[in-house]
């Protein structure tokens, strides 16, 4: 199984971040990989993305803890699973590292692409897009990182937004979910 791995600091409080990160289908709006993300309940999530070609999987959540990681596993599709940690550097500033294994598609043929460079070219675009994903939050105005806010960032396609956020992601954002 190949693994990848990118890591970036951004200019926001851990809880913020996590917060952000928990919105699975907000990631193609600062991932240029992942082209949807559809939740089927509130542990599970289809996932289709265009890496060495479209690739379609449903994954389900493991090992959550509430601002500090989230990973996850393929149950069909693109063998995958990852996690992605949330570090405190400082009261406003938070390190994020991404790390991705899968199992390269397409048999021998796709392990020798990962050793010849397909690889290199994912942690390139993972980086690329923590790095752009950093500059969202940097230039974000006041209340945009609130997921429950009128000015959330992604406002107008988020989950919050259209009232279809799942029980993990009301947790985060610390909603009751008998309300």
């Amino acid at each position: 199984m190949a693994e990848h791995s990118a890591s970036i600091e951004v200019n926001a409080p851990v809880h913020q971040v996590y917060e952000l990160f928990t919105h699975f289908n907000d990631y193609p709006k600062f991932m240029t990989f992942v082209a949807e993300v559809t939740y089927l309940d509130d542990r599970r999530s289809h996932w289709v993305v265009d890496v060495a070609g479209r690739h379609a999987w449903d994954a389900v959540n493991e090992d959550w803890l509430t601002d500090r990681q989230i990973g996850w596993r393929s149950l069909d599709g693109l063998e995958n699973s990852g996690r992605v940690t949330f570090e405190p550097v400082g009261v406003d500033r938070t390190r994020i590292t991404v790390t991705i294994r899968y199992e390269p598609p397409a048999g021998l043929l796709g392990r020798a692409g990962e050793v010849l460079g397909a690889g290199g070219q994912l942690e390139r675009r993972l980086q690329h897009d923590l790095h752009a994903f950093a500059v969202m939050v940097d230039q974000a105005p006041p209340g945009a990182l609130d997921p429950t806010a009128s000015t959330y960032l992604f406002h107008r396609d988020s989950a919050a937004a259209s009232g279809t956020t799942t029980v993990a992601q009301d947790e985060s954002m610390g909603v009751d979910p008998a309300t």
